[in-house]
């Protein structure tokens, strides 16, 4: 998720084991420990863009790397806190609030490999958003509480609340999952692999996105808590196929290998961009929910295939798209 949400909950992580008179500094802790992970980001290279792709939420965010984080943490924050806190306290707080990170990353769609090194897969619960205003303020509200009210109460019953809204979420995901389904057979097609995910900000409003006979059939999906379900068709896309886009293309070469490290990024939901020929995208994200533009994909030169490919965000935000975003969330288109 966003770092405010990683370091908030770090924060409340450290708060509900903390004394009371180490609230505050169990916060300044956890938040700084809990957003450590995220430092594979720097994992970079100019010539090769697909690098920072490979590494986010690989190692650092791994169960089994949670000791060593922690340790790296608390040691960097000892030369800073040693006059306030015991090492041993102020690693706990740390480990605390590191572990804390790649779990929370696993309950959105972009996968996390919580099992490196034993194993590549990346596990994406898809039951919140990167970006959640309820997650975060809950968890702004309950750090604050603590520190103020000097009690680790308001840690807890935060925590609690978070949780609880990420089984809700969990319940969402599992129902939007079924009304796929039962669509898709309503089109007389066979689901050969789906996914769904929550669109930004929010619970109610999903993206369902299924393959079927080569092609993405792609739909918004709105189940509110007290509402009837309401679906918003996006219409469907053809399935990408290396061998039809890049005859003769061949599998030593960079561009070939490139393809296939996003391929495994994306877990295979690659299309070509409508309206950019040369650009493969992730047909799983797009600015709205029923969408067939995806957010980001990676631009191609078959003529060049020594080259590596290049990655390439293609956000478009504009009054239209935000009004049609909050139409379908508030169930008014």
């Amino acid at each position: 998720m966003d770092p405010l949400t990683h370091g908030m909950l770090g924060a409340v992580a450290s708060q509900g084991f903390a004394k009371k008179r180490e609230l505050g500094l169990a916060a300044i802790i956890g938040f700084a420990a809990a957003m450590l992970p995220d430092a594979d980001t720097f994992i970079q290279s100019a010539e090769d863009s697909l690098l920072t792709l490979e590494y986010h939420r690989q190692f650092t965010h791994a169960l089994i790397f949670i000791p060593i984080g922690a340790l790296v943490a608390s040691t960097v924050m000892w030369f800073v806190f040693r006059h306030r806190v015991p090492f041993v306290r102020l690693y706990i707080y740390a480990m605390l609030a590191y572990a804390t990170a790649g779990l929370l990353d696993a309950c959105t769609s972009y996968g996390t490999q919580l099992l490196w090194p034993f194993s590549t897969e990346r596990i994406a619960w898809r039951i919140v958003a990167i970006i959640d205003p309820v997650v975060t303020f809950t968890l702004i509200a309950a750090v604050v509480l603590a520190v103020v009210r000097k009690s680790r109460a308001p840690a807890i019953i935060g925590l609690a609340l978070v949780i609880c809204y990420l089984l809700l979420g969990l319940m969402q995901r599992n129902q939007v999952e079924q009304t796929a389904y039962a669509l898709a057979e309503q089109r007389g097609h066979l689901v050969e692999k789906i996914e769904v995910k929550p669109s930004m900000g929010n619970i109610l409003l999903w993206r369902s996105v299924y393959l079927s006979d080569r092609n993405y059939y792609i739909d918004a999906i709105r189940i509110g808590l007290f509402s009837d379900i309401k679906i918003y068709p996006g219409g469907a896309v053809r399935a990408f196929d290396i061998s039809e886009t890049f005859l003769g293309l061949e599998e030593s070469s960079v561009l070939y290998n490139d393809i296939q490290r996003f391929n495994t990024y994306s877990s295979g939901f690659l299309v070509l961009h409508p309206n950019l020929p040369t650009v493969i995208g992730d047909i799983r994200y797009a600015m709205l929910p029923n969408g067939l533009q995806p957010l980001w994909g990676i631009e191609t030169d078959g003529k060049r295939p020594d080259k590596h490919a290049k990655y390439r965000d293609i956000r478009v935000v504009n009054e239209e798209v935000l009004n049609t975003f909050l139409g379908m969330l508030f169930g008014q288109q």
